[in-house]
């Protein structure tokens, strides 16, 4: 145990983050509007947590595999359809999927209705990608599908090719 843990003196920081319903960073990708909740400096980076809102008809990003993260989503309304492999899942409302590191993915809606789920990564080091896609599309520079694999790089992954 360490000192730290042994002592029983107040944190000189707060022990809890609270992010209010109009709270968090707001990153908006073409019809996909993501609320960045917990970007991991609360969490010693092992952690992240975004709400994502899909408008109909949003395709998601060219199915790609992650070197060193976990990702999670969980469908709070609506239906998002994701693709695993050659395999594709209806993740209606209430539906948890979690994709470990090299698995190939990819989520889209496909419904009339928007669709709203809340993503984690553990680690956090996907969330600057997104920040990253953002910058270029505020800076004019269009979302090309080499410009997102060169981002996506950065971030331990890589486009499926394979299945492509």
């Amino acid at each position: 145990m360490t000192e730290e843990a042994k002592t029983s003196e107040p944190q000189t920081h707060p022990a809890v983050s609270v992010v209010g319903p109009g709270d968090g960073e707001v990153i908006v990708l073409g019809t996909t509007r993501m609320r960045v909740l917990e970007d991991g400096s609360h969490t010693g980076h092992r952690l992240a947590i975004a709400e994502s809102v899909l408008a109909p008809h949003t395709q998601g990003p060219p199915q790609h595999r992650h070197a060193r993260h976990d990702e999670g989503f969980y469908v709070l309304s609506g239906t998002v359809r994701f693709t695993v492999g050659d395999e594709n899942y209806d993740a209606a409302t209430g539906t948890l999927v979690m994709v470990p590191p090299g698995t190939p993915h990819t989520f889209a809606n496909v419904t009339d209705q928007p669709a709203v789920m809340l993503s984690t990564f553990t680690p956090d080091l996907y969330v600057q990608y997104f920040r990253d896609l953002q910058e270029a599309l505020a800076g004019g520079r269009p979302l090309t599908p080499q410009a997102n694999i060169h981002a996506m790089s950065r971030y331990a992954t890589e486009p499926a090719t394979d299945l492509a």
